[in-house]
């Protein structure tokens, strides 16, 4: 509800939900060079948390992180479809996210990570993502205590013109 409330659109592609927001933080500049300042459009991708927790039951967790960065590598083309043929995304500067996979799931995919430089929003983003990764994984609690010093939440980003570049090659377009 609130996701609604504070974006101009949100839409479906394949494991993900993008939200279409300001950014807000501080600005950070890409490594094709393009800056992302407070203000500028984004697009917030946000994993289903059901397809993952459901891949993770059916599959097992090494199964279902593979399954799920195929998933995310398939919503990335659907979405850089959808940046030139929808009018609300075609004001995003860059696809951004907070994640604790940033050591597996998004390897390959393009995004760039960057370090969470707001101590309060980092304390509060770690607490909540090992608390979720706790109820969907396997091991659950278990699985976040042996691993408490890598799982620290990073901010991904990937300019809107480095998306383009990447997965905008013999796109099948996809309805949301």
């Amino acid at each position: 509800m609130i996701t609604k409330v504070r974006s101009i659109s949100v839409s479906q592609y394949g494991i993900c939900k993008l939200v279409v927001r300001r950014y807000h933080g501080h600005s950070m500049q890409c490594n094709d060079g393009q800056w992302v300042h407070s203000g500028d459009w984004v697009g917030e991708l946000h994993l289903d948390n059901r397809q993952v927790l459901e891949l993770s039951r059916s599959l097992g967790p090494n199964r279902a992180a593979l399954m799920t960065a195929r998933q995310l590598r398939d919503a990335l083309h659907q979405i850089s479809w959808a940046m030139e043929s929808t009018p609300e995304l075609g004001r995003v500067k860059a696809l951004t996210g907070i994640t604790l996979l940033h050591r597996g799931i998004i390897y390959g995919l393009g995004f760039e990570l960057h370090p969470m430089k707001s101590k309060w929003l980092r304390w509060t983003t770690t607490h909540y993502l090992r608390l979720l990764l706790a109820v969907m994984h396997p091991s659950g609690t278990r699985r976040v205590k042996q691993n408490s010093d890598k799982l620290n939440p990073m901010i991904l980003m990937m300019t809107k013109q480095s998306l383009l570049e990447r997965y905008r090659k013999d796109v099948i377009p996809c309805k949301s």
